[in-house]
């Protein structure tokens, strides 16, 4: 189905299969490493592609004048007692902001999950995204939690350079077998078995293959 605003410009509607690759580049160009690294850190293809197998009536996408104007997605999380709607990704092309597009597919999706049985609302983001946190607290969102997440540069890390010495080691070492000259084996004379007069030879093993007695064996 097919909503139009008041002004017959924002055209909200599912997403469909050919929309998931123009909404993925359009979120890693908003999910950028440098503005929003939780954002950039868990935004991906697959991301787009699961949710659209999974909750497809809460993926949605904005359209004005034929060109994607943002997307949405969601999914519904029931529990016990509660059922939840949950707002993963909301995205607007920079070319059409302030046009009312991020208003249009919240508005649409929270209709559809109050259809749905949510009686409680989810959305996260960047905390430094200010814009979007007085977005959606402008929507009617609050009871602000904020997430702690740590990092450390692994490059630092006492293990990291004892790994990156014994790979310059092995180098070395590869590249000073290739540079060395090969020495031909030198190679002796073939030792046949004795026949016995009327008989067949008893087959010979190979010197270099151990012989396994039944108690050596390993179990397979």
């Amino acid at each position: 189905m097919t909503n139009v605003d008041d002004m017959g410009t924002v055209y909200v509607r599912e997403l469909g299969i050919d929309d998931i690759a123009p909404v993925y580049h359009l979120g890693e160009g908003l999910f950028t490493s440098d503005l929003y690294p939780y954002l950039y850190r868990t935004w991906d293809e697959w991301e787009v592609i699961g949710l659209y197998n999974t909750d497809p009536e809460y993926c949605l996408v904005a359209e004005i004048d034929e060109e994607l104007a943002g997307f949405i997605l969601g999914t519904i999380i029931t529990k016990a007692s509660w059922t939840y709607g949950y707002i993963l990704w909301l995205g607007v092309n920079p070319m059409f902001q302030r046009r009312g597009v991020a208003d249009k597919l919240v508005d649409k999706i929270v209709a559809r999950m109050i259809e749905d049985g949510a009686r409680f609302m989810l959305v996260d983001t960047d905390p430094t995204n200010v814009p979007a946190v007085k977005f959606f607290n402008r929507k009617g969102f609050g009871n602000i939690r904020q997430h702690i997440f740590l990092s450390m540069n692994l490059s630092k890390h006492e293990h990291y350079g004892r790994l990156i010495d014994y790979e310059h080691q092995k180098a070395e070492r590869a590249g000073y077998r290739r540079a060395a000259p090969q020495r031909v084996p030198r190679t002796r004379p073939a030792i046949r078995a004795r026949k016995t007069d009327g008989f067949a030879s008893d087959a010979v093993l190979n010197p270099l293959v151990n012989e396994i007695t039944t108690e050596d064996q390993a179990p397979i």
